[in-house]
């Protein structure tokens, strides 16, 4: 029997393309970390709370996103916790990762199929060190979330006591790195009350960073060192982190300083960290030190862009991607100035990234626009800038919401949860699939081209 439905699973797996593996594998995971949430002895209460709700959870957790319909420190019991940080860990490595380290420990053999999987899940451009790449990503996390828990662990403990306070720092450092958002201090409150707290801002922060920066990345960092002689990738993905990260800081902190309801009531320095702060976590990681809800209109449209940006691409973060957002921003830039070539870093970029780029921008875009639609329909008494800014939380596996998430109607729970999947996989299957149809489209014209036609633009 067993044999029969390893045949037939291989059987299936062979008729699909990885990013459709993908797909299915992460919807497996999150009907299984759903069903478990479900049963009663995952609330605090001892009473299901529904699968719906359940359904919702284990999304947000496989999605790394940290929107949640029920307070995750006071609804779930120590069962339903830890489901919810195992749902966020596989999630924010992928279950390819994951699933490739059961194999390389238990000493099967890696296929041409499991590593075109591999390939997809991580992002990587060729099937060349594949496996020793899924290896630094397992241990890499292993030990940077270690070590952010160790110190967290310098607050968390002497305030909650030895067991909950490392449990408490485990979970944070995890759902940080994973750039997930889910904390477990109640009343939906997030990092509020730890606002003027260097520690857990510079941890915290600095592990939502390093998550969203990429693995790619942080392998260069570690083992080239010097900028210049990093690839192209990271160069531009630090480059525009960097960036985003000094803008976001100095807006941040102009638009809120006076602000009596976030900022204004802060001393200079609990000024500078919320900036800080508030700058580092729209793009993708959900947690807040100040009041999400009551940030001026300018902060809650500059959130809205951040969180639409997201992450760089192969990290635990979502979004359209920095790099991305960099292209197109670049392409202008060169249209504007008449050149024929997009460049960066002395080195032109191809067209196949660029009409990958632009291609994840429409999309992102076609998928925010439908689902704030949706939103619209499903939750009337809403407002239209709350709707628009829970929907691009969702798509960009932020987390951060105005307060709408725990009173959305089933029908919004369930467009949510379609938006947190869609984000999670969308640009990154996306784009992979094009590469796929531009290399077999250059394998079937082979030499010949069409004739060239002109269109007016603008």
């Amino acid at each position: 029997m067993a044999e029969k439905i390893r045949w037939n699973f291989k059987k299936f797996a062979g008729q699909r393309s990885p990013a459709e593996m993908l797909i299915y594998g992460f919807a497996l995971v999150i009907l299984l970390g759903a069903t478990l949430l479900t049963l009663p002895m995952a609330s605090a209460s001892g009473t299901s709370g529904g699968f719906i709700n359940a359904l919702f959870t284990a999304t947000s957790a496989v999605c790394v996103t940290g929107l949640v319909v029920v307070d995750t420190g006071t609804f779930w019991s120590v069962f339903g916790k830890v489901v919810i940080i195992l749902l966020i860990q596989i999630g924010g490595l992928g279950f390819m990762s994951l699933t490739t380290m059961f194999f390389v420990l238990a000493g099967k053999r890696i296929t041409i199929k499991d590593r075109l999987l591999i390939q997809s899940s991580v992002n990587m451009d060729s099937l060349s060190g594949v496996v020793k790449f899924t290896k630094y990503i397992f241990f890499s996390s292993l030990v940077i979330e270690a070590v952010g828990a160790l110190l967290l662990a310098l607050v968390f403990i002497p305030e909650y006591g030895f067991l909950r306070g490392t449990a408490y720092s485990f979970f944070h450092s995890i759902s940080a790195f994973c750039n997930a958002g889910f904390d477990l201090f109640g009343n939906y409150s997030s990092l509020t009350k730890y606002v003027g707290n260097f520690i857990v801002n510079f941890v915290i922060g600095g592990l939502i960073i390093l998550g969203g920066l990429g693995f790619a990345v942080t392998s260069d960092i570690i083992n080239i060192r010097k900028f210049e002689k990093m690839t192209m990738h990271a160069k531009l993905a630090l480059t525009v982190t960097g960036v985003l990260l000094i803008i976001g800081f100095v807006l941040f902190f102009i638009f809120e300083y006076n602000n009596p309801n976030t900022m204004g009531k802060l001393s200079f320095p609990e000024k500078l960290l919320a900036a800080a702060f508030q700058s580092i976590t729209p793009r993708t990681a959900g947690y807040n030190t100040i009041d999400i809800a009551a940030l001026t209109t300018p902060s809650l449209f500059l959130t809205m862009l951040f969180m639409f940006i997201g992450a760089s691409p192969g990290s635990t973060g979502g979004g359209v991607k920095t790099t991305t957002f960099a292209i197109i921003m670049m392409t202008v830039v060169s249209v504007l100035h008449g050149r024929k070539d997009v460049v960066a870093f002395k080195r032109s970029i191809l067209g196949p990234a660029i009409r990958r780029s632009i291609s994840v921008i429409v999309i992102a875009l076609g998928i925010v626009i439908f689902m704030i639609f949706v939103l619209l329909c499903t939750e009337p008494e809403a407002s239209f800038e709350t709707v628009v800014f829970e929907v691009l939380s969702a798509f960009g596996t932020v987390g951060l919401t105005t307060g709408l998430t725990p009173h959305l109607s089933t029908a919004g729970k369930i467009a949510i949860s379609l938006t947190m999947f869609v984000g999670r996989l969308g640009p990154l299957t996306v784009a992979y699939a094009i590469s796929r149809s531009e290399k077999r489209a250059r394998e079937n014209v082979g030499n010949f081209k069409l004739p060239e036609g002109n269109i007016m633009i603008g």
